[in-house]
């Protein structure tokens, strides 16, 4: 695992309590799990995303992430419609580990509040709790 100062948090993203990372991409949401989240998962070896035309709650479990040493389960950071799942990770779940704000995105869903990504953490309130998590 490294050190938290050696993992990538992006400014522009806001970031959940369950390192789960939001992009907003106008009335829609791109989602992942951040670089942290990878980092103490390790290697990804397969990805669980619901149907696009699901819907959630905020803190509703949506997937889970299965690595070789545990299975995670993702939450949802905001309410709202699934509109689309990332495709890529079906055969390529190690896209989640490489890239996690790239090619490892896994859901872009539509907020029932379009603001709602406003009330998550920056990238600098994250880091600031992963320090106050972290030993």
């Amino acid at each position: 695992m490294k050190a938290i100062q050696d993992l990538n948090f992006p400014e522009g993203l806001t970031y959940s309590d369950e390192h789960v990372w939001v992009k907003s991409q106008g009335n829609i949401y791109r989602i992942g799990i951040s670089d942290y989240a990878q980092d103490q998962l390790g290697d990804v070896i397969f990805v669980e995303l619901p149907e696009a035309g699901s819907r959630f709650s905020a803190g509703d479990i949506f997937g889970t992430v299965e690595s070789v040493k545990t299975v995670s389960d993702l939450f949802m950071p905001v309410d709202g419609e699934v509109t689309a799942v990332n495709p890529l990770l079906v055969n390529h779940p190690e896209a989640v580990n490489t890239d996690p704000y790239g090619k490892g995105w896994m859901l872009e869903i539509r907020p029932d509040d379009p603001l709602s990504a406003q009330t998550l953490g920056t990238s600098t309130a994250y880091v600031a709790r992963l320090g106050k998590e972290s030993p």
